[in-house]
């Protein structure tokens, strides 16, 4: 039998065939690889987020259905206003190209209304066939500006509502605020952001972010939130509040806007408003607390009891505040102890009854003094202070003649209602 014989390129040739073959089959598994992620990419992009509410900055939305066809204010309005009629000069038009790097638009844009006008709704015209309405209520707000208001101005606030039908989403767009006062005396400007409340249950808060040394900030941010159906707008409000960042105390307060919902009507569109920034609405008295204090001299150390808190006044609008007691040690003026309560919730007269015991570093209270702060628990942001009360050898009034009785009458428990001052 002839013996069987291979040539050497039959040999060379079987290496090149595998590569081939393998070649292909790289290719083919990767494409199915990317078409499945893009498969599962899509799947996500349809479903609704879990949370409550979004925040869009800068006008840019989320949903990647609205990127293509997402317009920018006065892109389109110039078409427009060639076959209406002219918009009055104290219109809003926001044109987003102009603006600094702060986000703040020049000033020759910036010209702000006549303020005899004092609260009134702006018509603009919005693209796509979006219409404005203007609510008879706005209207009436108008008028009941007072005199004191209008001798001190604290600026103009622009906002604009929404409702989602299809998401069934409210939707506040935070525009811009013009003519600010300056609080910082050295600079002669201000930090400003605002923080918006949907009362009354105060259940959503949300705030803007800080632009810096500006009394013309233009902030273009949008919330929406979720959950909260179409008939339920009408028995809301929106509390604006106006602030002034401090990064060494406590932030100044600039002023307040407030907007009742019932009567606007959201069912024909976007619908852009303008109001007038008001001074905060505070009232005179701060309060009393009910505080109970007992020094042990053979332990040296301090009881402090919290008990009651009465007469708080409104933090906000809602009239419903969410108290709690701040208690810092203090020996020589320097704070070398603190504790707090626990938030009692939406009460003008909170029970606490709450004992804290501070060790004393010295021997006697000649150099020892407590300071009360009582807070309204505020989530996300700087809780503000409701009233303040010192107790001490060197207080006045009745803070200081209840240290004396400390003092005097060792191991007794005394406790006293003290009337709170500004903090």
């Amino acid at each position: 039998m002839a013996p069987i014989t291979t040539s050497r390129e039959e040999f060379d040739e079987i290496p090149t065939v595998v590569g081939i073959f393998s070649a292909f089959g790289l290719v083919f598994t990767v494409s199915l690889f990317a078409w499945i992620c893009c498969q599962r990419k899509s799947s996500k992009s349809n479903k609704t987020p879990p949370y409550k509410f979004v925040h869009v900055l800068k006008g840019v939305d989320i949903y990647p259905e609205n990127l293509s066809s997402k317009k920018k204010f006065g892109v389109d309005e110039k078409n427009e206003v060639k076959n209406k009629p002219a918009v009055p000069k104290s219109s809003l038009h926001l044109n987003l190209e102009k603006r600094d790097l702060n986000g703040n638009f020049p000033k020759t844009n910036l010209k702000a209304g006549s303020s005899s006008d004092g609260e009134k709704v702006t018509p603009k015209l919005f693209p796509e066939g979006e219409k404005e309405a203007v609510s008879p209520n706005s209207l009436k707000s108008s008028t009941s500006v007072s005199s004191e208001e209008k001798q001190e101005k604290l600026g103009t606030l622009f906002f604009s509502l929404e409702y989602n039908f299809e998401k069934k989403a409210f939707v506040v767009n935070i525009k811009e605020a013009r003519g600010l006062p300056a609080m910082d005396e050295q600079s002669m400007t201000s930090d400003p952001y605002i923080k918006m409340t949907i009362l009354p249950e105060k259940k959503h808060k949300v705030k803007t972010r800080v632009l810096r040394k500006t009394l013309d900030p233009a902030f273009d941010e949008t919330f929406t939130f979720y959950g909260i159906p179409y008939t339920q707008i009408q028995e809301l409000a929106l509390h604006f509040t106006i602030l002034s960042f401090d990064r060494f105390s406590r932030d100044d307060i600039i002023g307040e806007v407030l907007i009742p919902l019932s009567g606007i009507e959201l069912s024909d569109g976007k619908m852009l408003m303008t109001r007038e920034i008001i001074k905060r609405n505070k009232s005179s008295g701060r309060g009393e607390l009910l505080i109970s204090l007992c020094y042990q001299s053979t332990t040296n150390t301090l009881t402090v009891v919290v008990l009651k808190a009465r007469h708080l006044p409104k933090s906000d609008v809602s009239g419903l505040s969410d108290p709690y007691v701040k208690v810092n040690l203090f020996h020589a003026k320097k704070r070398i102890s603190k504790k707090k309560t626990h938030v009692k919730k939406c009460t003008p007269n909170a029970v606490f009854n709450e004992l804290f015991v501070f060790d004393i570093p010295c021997e006697g209270l000649e150099e020892i003094s407590v300071e009360f702060l009582v807070l309204d628990s505020e989530r996300g942001s700087r809780n503000e202070v409701i009233g303040r009360l010192v107790l001490g050898a060197a207080a006045e009034g009745s803070g200081g003649e209840h240290w004396k009785e400390i003092c005097d009458f060792p191991r007794r428990q005394i406790a006293k209602w003290h009337v709170l001052c500004d903090g």
